[in-house]
Parts: C-alpha cells; sequence; structure tokens
C-alpha cells in the first residue's frame, strides 16, 4: 500500500488509469481517470445513493467500471492531520524520528495507528522546517479494506479527505489571482493582525479556504499559496440544514432535501430563515479556524472556495460570504481535466461539486 502523500505524477508516454472512490455517508462516489502525454481524461464518473452496508454497491461499481484497485481516504474522528515546525532534517532521518515526535502531537496512541508524513518548508527560521503529519487509525482501516475486499476491490492509496481536496483544486487551479484593489485583496489587508506585516499591493500571499461541506462532516483547509497550512473537519454539514426544514415544514428527509435545493417562491423565506440558523453555527466554527491560523501568520484568509453536496443549497454562497465577509466561488474539479464527447456533460455538471475528494483521489 502506497504512503498518504505520494505525489501527483503527470505521465510519460504510457496511459496510466487511476480510480478514486469517495465513500460518503449519504452517496458512494468514483471518477475514472487516465492520463496521457501530460493530459488527464475523465473515463467515467459516478454517483450511488449509500447504504448502512454498502458491499453491494461496491460490487456493482467493480463490476460497472472493471476495476481492482481503488484509492480511498476517510475524515472525521479517527483520523488527523498536523502542522508542526521539527528541527531540519533529511526525508530519511524524518522517518526514523516520526513516531517518536508525532506522539507529541497526535491524539492516538502511535500503536493504534498509520502515520505518514510530508516536509512541506525547508527554510524555516532556528533551523526548522514545517511538516504535515497525518494519522489514521488501523481499526478503521482494517474495516474499509474488510468491505472492499468483500466487493472484490483492493486499495492501492490510502488517503484523508481534506488532502484529497487540495490535490484535485491545486491540480484544477495551479495559478490563484487575487488582483491588487479586489474585494479579495481589501479583506486580507483588513483582517490582518494589529501587529503583522500587511503585504503590500500586488505583493499579496494568496491565502484561500477550500471549504467541502459533506452530509455530516464539513473540511476546512487554508491554502497559503497552493500550500495547505491548516486543515479541520468539522462536524456538521448538509444534513443538518436539511434536519432543520424537517422540523419547520414537518416533512421527511427526501422531501426536505429537495426544498433545499430547489425551494418554492412561497417557502423561500422560511427556507432561508431556516438554513441561517444552521449556517450561523457553522459559520462560527470556520472563523474559529481563521482566527487561529490568523493568529499564527502574518496574512489572512482572502477568499473561499465551496465544494460538496452539503453545499447544494439555494443562495448559500451568498449568506456564507454575509456570514464571514468574505468572497466565497465554488470551483470545478474537473476544469483541467479534458471530458470526452460521450459522457454525459449535463449531468456531470449538476453533480460536480460531489466529485472534488473523488477526484482528488483519481488524481493521485
Amino acid at each position: 500500500m502506497k504512503n498518504i502523500f505520494s505525489k501527483i505524477k503527470l505521465p510519460g508516454p504510457k496511459e496510466k488509469q487511476s480510480f478514486g472512490l469517495d465513500i460518503g455517508t449519504q452517496s458512494i462516489k468514483c471518477v475514472k481517470l487516465k492520463s496521457l502525454g501530460g493530459v488527464v481524461e475523465l473515463l467515467d464518473f459516478e454517483l450511488y445513493e449509500s447504504q448502512l452496508d454498502p458491499t453491494e454497491i461496491l460490487k456493482k461499481i467493480k463490476h460497472d467500471q472493471g476495476v481492482d484497485l481503488v484509492n480511498i481516504s476517510f475524515c472525521g474522528a479517527s483520523s488527523v492531520i498536523r502542522y508542526v515546525n521539527f528541527l531540519r532534517m533529511s526525508k530519511a532521518e524524518l522517518k526514523g524520528a516520526l513516531k517518536f515526535e508525532a506522539q507529541k502531537h497526535i491524539p492516538f496512541s502511535i500503536n493504534d495507528v498509520n502515520l505518514d508524513a510530508e516536509i512541506l518548508k525547508e527554510d524555516l527560521p532556528d533551523n526548522k522546517m514545517l511538516v504535515l503529519v497525518a494519522a489514521i487509525k488501523k481499526d478503521l482501516i482494517a474495516q474499509r479494506i474488510k468491505v472492499l475486499e468483500n466487493a472484490g476491490l483492493r486499495p492501492n492509496i490510502i488517503d484523508i479527505d481534506s488532502l484529497a481536496l487540495v490535490n484535485a483544486f491545486n491540480f484544477n487551479y495551479p495559478k490563484i489571482e487575487l488582483a491588487p484593489g479586489s474585494q479579495e485583496n481589501e479583506n486580507a489587508r483588513a483582517c490582518a493582525t494589529p501587529n503583522a506585516k500587511v503585504d503590500a499591493p500586488g505583493q499579496n500571499r494568496k491565502i484561500i479556504c477550500l471549504l467541502n461541506i459533506g452530509s455530516t462532516i464539513t473540511n476546512v483547509n487554508i491554502l497559503d499559496n497552493g500550500l495547505v497550512r491548516l486543515s479541520r473537519d468539522i462536524h456538521s454539514g448538509g444534513a443538518n440544514f436539511t434536519r432543520k426544514i424537517m422540523d419547520v415544514f414537518e416533512s421527511d428527509f427526501k422531501a426536505a432535501e429537495e426544498l433545499k435545493i430547489n425551494p418554492s417562491p412561497d417557502k423561500a423565506p422560511r427556507i432561508k430563515a431556516a438554513v441561517e440558523s444552521v449556517l450561523n453555527n457553522l459559520a462560527s466554527e470556520i472563523r474559529t479556524s481563521f482566527d487561529y491560523y490568523e493568529s499564527q501568520n502574518t496574512s489572512c484568509v482572502a477568499k473561499i472556495y465551496l465544494s460538496g453536496g452539503g453545499s447544494k443549497i439555494a443562495g448559500l454562497n451568498e449568506m456564507l460570504s454575509a456570514c464571514l465577509g468574505l468572497p466565497v466561488e465554488s470551483w470545478d474539479a474537473f476544469k483541467q481535466i479534458s471530458i470526452p464527447q460521450n459522457l454525459d456533460k449535463q449531468r456531470l455538471s449538476q453533480l460536480s461539486e460531489q466529485f472534488n475528494v473523488a477526484v482528488g483521489l483519481a488524481l493521485r
């Protein structure tokens, strides 16, 4: 099984195929990619409604897609990511020191987790380097592998949702331009801490947040010029919005989901009020993450890029922007990926915001 942090590698002349499998609470998303000559092409995609036992769905995926090896990921309380300053050392030395050093920073016993690390920056002051440390509990991995094996599948790469999201975003948006004088730039300068060194106009660091709202978990990732600097899972998501609408309209889950995405004009004000009551709590948790990052750094978050099935709420971008005082924009996980004519582009467009993690996994 490959390490968590194996890099995205654009291929040589030989065609390569990979398969990203995002097993969520409410749905299973899969993306099959082909890479050849530096071009990445989408071969297939599919979304299946999840079940308590996903074995039959996974068997269908194996049959329909003709795959054996799959890239998977985890999130939530059984996985953790930390960004730690280590004394500068080589990769080989880091490997040897990792178990001892990581125990100081993760909330699990080292014996209970699969552990990995990646050097992010080697040139920090005081002979330090910035290291990303990731851990996933072994029992959770074993359970997932058993489910896959029961369906005739094998894990190729095991990742964490947040890191898959970052992979997908950096591949599709290699350059983020926050123009001098833009609202994003003004927000970044205005939120700087009182003693921080504020970037000069035109010299701003591009600090953005990837916000992925799933059914039960929201992933917060702060990127500094494409380099991930903070990752956090918030235990709130699209299902919280749906349950609030269920209470307001005394409806079942399916009807509330439809109202959330396609509100009728006569019900829209009450739906918006219900969504905002939940969103305020979520925005407070997001702001706490921003405040922590900004207290440790000299620049501030300038823009939010939104994704996830839980983000499919009418007017959510505008409401979230008002709550946090930052511009909010949805992003396309297929922006730099070639889409052949034989695929249903209209359906892909309708579902695309739900495939960001699966795309990041398939790009591995």
